[in-house]
């Protein structure tokens, strides 16, 4: 019987045969929920030029000097300024009509807003004279150039994911182009001649085909983009001829199912019917120490011009596909996409970030770490282990999603799953408010 590994030895294995992908400039417009791979600083100050924050009158702040409603400065009215116009100096004793983000004109250090004089708002012939009911003071109603942003300030460091408010924000200091980390494309094989479409009838025998649609999203909620999903019967010949498919448009293939000893297991077979460095498919499978999740499998697949596409093969029970996929697909889309060019492997995803405490107490397999869908909860009541706590009193609490614990096959109370709790292999038993690490889930 093969020996178990550790998981961390295995995402190792994993990870050393992935050659990331290399970073790719696009347009701004083309570039929306892509991740910058470069830090990025202005080009252009923000604002690019002084500018009016109202429409209304651009003046020298001295000339107002005294304007009320009683006693109104009148000053006559040299030009027009509307936004997107180079606008003349100001002449002393003078002011210009303004719109707001129009340029202020030189010489002038104001802005008296309309309100204050005796214009209506609103488009109107420009008047000959203006009356101003409001003292100015120097800098009022005023943007000044690089008050935001400055050229040459950084404005966004890589590994931000570009929003819409982060494009609007690149585009306003100057930029039109930037350098984004590749986004990975993955395609999904699930296998099993038991599985039939979602909403399907079912026959003796058969079951829905839910791994298909959790890889997806899975895929999607880590920002990689699922160029195909497909279904393999149980043959060996099939299954490589679906592989050969899902090669030809992905950087990455998934697999759900057929890893495991039994008799129609199609990856196995097909790992035995093809081997050495000329076959299309090769295929090296590993029992983990872990739960659940135990059969793992990885390698790659030819595609056409001989390109090698790696292939990371789960367990079939969606349970195990998901806390496989968080703990050994997340950090391989990661490296595949540099998100580690930092910070290395620590800085990849599938690691315990938060720690919480048991609400409730477990027994845990022998020899295998686990990982426990659970949710966050209430303080158990009823006890007094509370007051033991010291330190970790302040600590979230989380209770399993379903009384059976981690078992592989629970998909119906995967929705309810925040985390993952991962206990260690030589923990027997998880006892209340024990503490634990918590991986966070994607959806959570």
């Amino acid at each position: 019987m093969a020996q178990m590994i550790p998981l961390e030895d295995y995402v190792s294995q994993v990870l050393e045969a992935l050659s990331p992908l290399e970073a790719s400039r696009l347009e701004l417009g083309r570039a929306h929920g892509r991740v910058l791979a470069e830090d990025v600083t202005a080009v252009v100050p923000v604002p690019p030029w002084t500018n009016s924050a109202m429409d209304g009158y651009a003046v020298r702040a001295k000339d107002t000097t005294g304007a009320c409603p009683q006693t109104p400065v009148v000053l006559p009215v040299s030009g027009d300024v509307p936004a997107g116009a180079a606008p003349r100096p100001l002449v002393a004793g003078t002011a210009q009509r303004i719109m707001t983000g129009a340029m202020l004109p030189k010489g002038a250090d104001a802005v008296v807003k309309v309100e204050d004089t005796d214009q209506a708002p609103g488009p109107h012939p420009i008047p000959a004279r203006v009356e101003i009911r409001a003292a100015a003071s120097p800098g009022l109603n005023v943007r000044r150039a690089g008050e935001n942003v400055a050229a040459g300030d950084p404005v966004m460091a890589a590994g931000a994911r570009l929003s819409a408010a982060a494009i609007s924000a690149l585009a306003s200091v100057g930029l039109g182009s930037v350098l984004v980390r590749p986004q990975m494309r993955v395609a999904v094989v699930s296998t099993g001649a038991e599985l039939r479409d979602a909403g399907q009838a079912l026959e003796p025998g058969t079951i829905p085909d839910s791994n298909s649609l959790l890889l997806a999203g899975l895929v999607a909620e880590q920002g990689a983009a699922c160029t195909s999903v497909a279904r393999s019967g149980d043959t060996a010949e099939a299954l490589a001829e679906v592989l050969r498919q899902a090669a030809a448009g992905a950087d990455l293939i998934v697999t759900s199912g057929g890893v495991s000893a039994g008799a129609f297991d199609p990856l196995t077979m097909l790992a035995q019917a093809q081997r050495g460095e000329e076959a299309p498919v090769h295929l090296d499978f590993v029992k983990v120490a872990m739960q659940p999740g135990k059969p793992q499998g990885h390698g790659w697949v030819l595609a056409d011009g001989g390109r090698r596409v790696p292939i990371i093969c789960l367990p079939g029970n969606p349970v195990s596909v998901l806390v496989s996929f968080t703990t050994i697909v997340a950090p391989a889309l990661a490296r595949l996409a540099r998100q580690d060019a930092a910070g290395g492997a620590e800085s990849l995803p599938g690691r315990p970030s938060l720690t919480a405490r048991a609400a409730v107490g477990w027994r845990t397999p022998p020899g295998r770490r686990q990982h426990v869908p659970v949710r966050f909860t209430e303080a158990p009541t009823g006890s007094d282990v509370s007051s033991g706590l010291g330190d970790g009193a302040g600590l979230p609490w989380v209770t399993p999603t379903h009384r059976l614990g981690s078992g592989s096959h629970l998909v119906a109370s995967l929705p309810a799953a925040q985390a993952l709790a991962v206990v260690a292999a030589e923990v027997k038993t998880v006892e209340v408010g024990d503490e634990l690490p918590l991986i966070p889930l994607s959806a959570s």
